[in-house]
């Protein structure tokens, strides 16, 4: 699970358009042809682009955004920027929008995937998945965690070396009272000899902790068996300190060509892991690589990639959203077809009505993506279907923020190029 060069993408990304079923498991979307199912199209939603990326300013934005109090947006790009490597900018309540960092691609870090997040003093924490340290293991750079200021100074608070530790970072990070940040790496960890869910990977991929003082611990260090392997976006955290997340290979490993159709589990404080549920690649889903979200009852949401309708697209399914209990129950609350969706990218959101709402990289109208409702009682409706020139294949979870949500995506725009948007859709 190495890394590509400045001009690729991690496994994560570099086997979008490849039909093999070992770049389909991990790669986060699947470029496969909608299905032509109907859709339910739901009320219409007002929808408008606050932002085209041109690449001086950004490039494939594959995180959302998070908000400050004045209702100003930050987030990262994965490429673009001064040097290419990718950028911090933040689009002003006011209009326009504001670089605050760009990527040299060195000691410093390069191509973020992750959303942000903020702290009182306004300061910015993030990962980028390539640069910091390299050697042998990551030629490319190992990944790195960093803060920046409110003024555009970035501090590297860790710089992975791609071994016990962890290789290549590409979650949101999470963070408690004390100011320690949480995430994980895609690789790296323990198991840097072995061979990870049938790919000759350096490690598995590990939970790690961060100080203040930019002192890293690994909490956890997957196996690629039973446990899971490859954990890629978020992790959420809850009141007793416990973390939850998905990882998209592993788990049944006798399934889904061999590498594991994915797990969602839990970590407690002592860094006990426990598989809440392990997926089997059918109607169930297949390869959870997003962020999860909760409700008072402490049941759990998210979204597969995969699975679901095998009818849909080439067969590798259009992917579900699903709920999974306190006693690790799963149940689907919806799956996928093509014109109402494909491929659901991002973490969901939840509304205090028990409403979800989140995206689908494909699929929709114009198979360019859509935003999509699910109601508590199991109704989709699409708000949006993406074009092209408004957007194309988000990638992200959206932001509720006053009545509307805000999200981005990778590819589109109306600029030359399609380097993406950020856009508020009003549901």
């Amino acid at each position: 699970m190495t890394s590509t060069n400045r001009g690729g993408r991690s496994i994560f990304r570099e086997g979008r358009r490849r039909r093999d079923a070992a770049a389909v498991v991990v790669a986060a979307l699947v470029l496969l042809p909608a299905s032509p199912m109907a859709a339910t199209q739901g009320p219409a939603a007002a929808y408008s682009v606050l932002l085209n990326f041109g690449g001086l300013d950004g490039s494939r934005p594959d995180s959302g955004v998070i908000a400050d109090a004045a209702g100003n947006l930050y987030g990262t790009t994965f490429q673009g920027g001064a040097f290419g490597y990718g950028a911090v900018y933040e689009v002003l309540a006011t209009g326009g929008e504001t670089v605050l960092y760009s990527f040299t691609g060195g000691s410093d870090g390069a191509l973020p995937y992750a959303s942000l997040i903020r702290d009182a003093a306004g300061n910015l924490y993030g990962t980028a998945g390539q640069g910091g340290t390299f050697n042998n293991a990551c030629p490319n750079g190992c990944g790195v965690v960093f803060r920046l200021t409110p003024k555009g100074k970035e501090t590297v608070l860790y710089s992975f070396t791609g071994g016990s530790d962890g290789n290549e970072p590409v979650s949101n990070l999470v963070r408690d009272a004390a100011g320690n940040l949480y995430g994980t790496t895609v690789a790296g960890g323990s198991g840097i000899t072995t061979t990870c869910a049938g790919f000759s990977s350096p490690g598995c991929g590990v939970v790690f902790k961060v100080t203040k003082a930019g002192i890293e611990s690994v909490l956890y260090s997957f196996t690629g068996a039973s446990d899971g392997a490859a954990p890629a976006f978020g992790l959420m955290r809850d009141s007793a300190g416990n973390l939850y997340g998905t990882a998209s290979l592993g788990g049944d490993v006798s399934s889904c060509a061999g590498f594991g159709c994915g797990v969602v589990y839990k970590l407690d404080t002592s860094g006990n892991e426990t598989v809440l549920y392990s997926f089997s690649g059918g109607a169930d889903g297949w390869g959870p690589l997003w962020g999860l979200t909760s409700d008072a009852e402490g049941n759990l949401y998210g979204t597969t990639p995969m699975g679901g309708d095998f009818s849909c697209g080439t067969g590798y399914g259009c992917g579900v959203v699903f709920k999974i209990d306190s006693a690790g129950n799963e149940t689907v609350l919806h799956t996928f077809g093509g014109a109402d969706g494909e491929s659901p990218a991002g973490a969901l959101v939840r509304d205090p009505q028990g409403n979800l709402y989140g995206m689908t990289a494909q699929g929709g109208a114009d198979n360019f993506g859509a935003i999509f409702k699910l109601s508590s009682s199991g109704k989709e409706s699409l708000l949006h279907s993406f074009t092209g020139a408004d957007g194309a294949l988000p990638q992200s979870a959206l932001l509720p923020y006053k009545g509307s949500l805000y999200g981005t995506t990778y590819e589109g725009g109306s600029l030359d190029g399609g380097n993406g948007v950020v856009f508020k859709v009003v549901p």
